[in-house]
């Protein structure tokens, strides 16, 4: 009887453990971050409006405190994030034209054969690169996609939004400032909401219906991330982007995504890929703007790459949990009856 009053007290103290004290210290050393959101528009506003809500803050307690040098630093963060918060608005409102515009496909196709294929390629379309991987990164710091499957890829909205301005969509504007300009020009002023709308329809008519989760992630991630241990027969996916150039433009290196299911798990990667900025504030990469299927898909090809052990592992885990029972019920019957005169 003794053994099971501590068996109680063992399982008591390890579940206070896993579902009080962990959660607690996890909520302490990471700060809540909004779920996953794939409506952009809605997201941007949010995250703006709770920026100026946290500078806001700051700037009352410094002037609880009456330090002028901690007031004068609030003062500008509020200013800055009350004018990000008003151009992100202004963008989004900008963009709705397009978004509710009736496309014209093949006038879509008319444009983005003369405003795309200089810098892109469309290989399901007969448009070959004109340039290598290297060659275009060299150009603009990263290597180019192809366009063949940016409809599917990213929703409606996201391109929209980032043909009219790559850098606000992306959510990377903190890095063009000071004269820098974002590799690809903003068509905003260049192209009417009528001409993206129908640019973004011919995109989306070409694309193709089905993706493997390798071709998604190729597609998605590759110019700037590898994979190391992607095929330990054939060889490494190394990213398109040459070190150097993608190292000058991002401002480090981007990290060998091989076994980042494991290191982050595949929820903090999610909120990662869906917006960096709530995790990482004022990182160089930018929002890729996936859809809700293809960031799955991009999760759970690093799955396959990184814990391709995975399924095996859960399979075993219920077989081995049995496997103690019945032992610890062999055991404990073993002791009462080598045990029992003694007690």
């Amino acid at each position: 009887m003794r053994e099971l009053k501590i068996l109680a007290v063992v399982v008591v103290l390890t579940l206070i453990t896993y579902w009080g004290v962990e959660p607690f210290a996890h909520s302490q050393m990471h700060p809540h971050v909004d779920p996953v959101n794939y409506n952009f528009e809605e997201s941007d506003r949010t995250t703006s409006k709770e920026a100026v809500e946290k500078a806001q803050k700051s700037l009352a307690e410094a002037e609880k405190k009456a330090d002028e040098k901690a007031i004068k630093g609030a003062k500008a963060d509020l200013e800055a994030a009350l004018t990000f918060e008003k151009t992100i608005n202004a963008f989004w409102d900008a963009n709705k034209a397009a978004i509710t515009a009736t496309p014209n496909v093949a006038n879509g196709e008319a444009l983005v054969t003369a405003n795309c294929t200089a810098c892109h390629s469309i290989e399901s379309k007969g448009f070959p690169k004109l340039m290598d991987d290297a060659s275009t990164a060299g150009a603009y710091g990263v290597a180019t996609p192809d366009l063949g499957s940016a409809g599917k890829l990213y929703s409606k909205d996201y391109l929209i939004a980032f043909i009219n301005n790559p850098a606000l969509a992306s959510k990377v504007s903190h890095k063009f400032t000071d004269g820098r300009a974002h590799p690809m020009p903003s068509y905003e002023l260049m192209n009417t909401p009528q001409e993206v709308a129908d640019m973004v329809a011919y995109l989306q008519s070409i694309a193709p219906k089905e993706m493997t989760n390798k071709e998604v992630f190729h597609d998605a991630c590759q110019r700037c991330h590898g994979l190391k241990y992607a095929d330990m027969q054939k060889g490494t996916m190394g990213a398109f982007s040459p070190d150097a150039d993608i190292t000058k433009y991002m401002g480090k290196l981007p990290p060998d995504l091989s076994q980042y299911i494991i290191s982050r798990g595949p929820d903090y990667l999610g909120k990662f890929i869906n917006d960096p900025q709530k995790l990482l504030e004022g990182t160089a990469m930018p929002r890729v703007g996936l859809n809700q299927e293809s960031q799955e898909q991009v999760i759970k090809y690093m799955e396959e790459i990184g814990a391709s052990k995975k399924a095996e592992r859960e399979e075993l885990g219920p077989k081995f949990l049995i496997y103690l029972v019945i032992f610890a019920i062999f055991a404990f019957l073993w002791k009462a009856s080598k045990w029992r005169d003694v007690h």
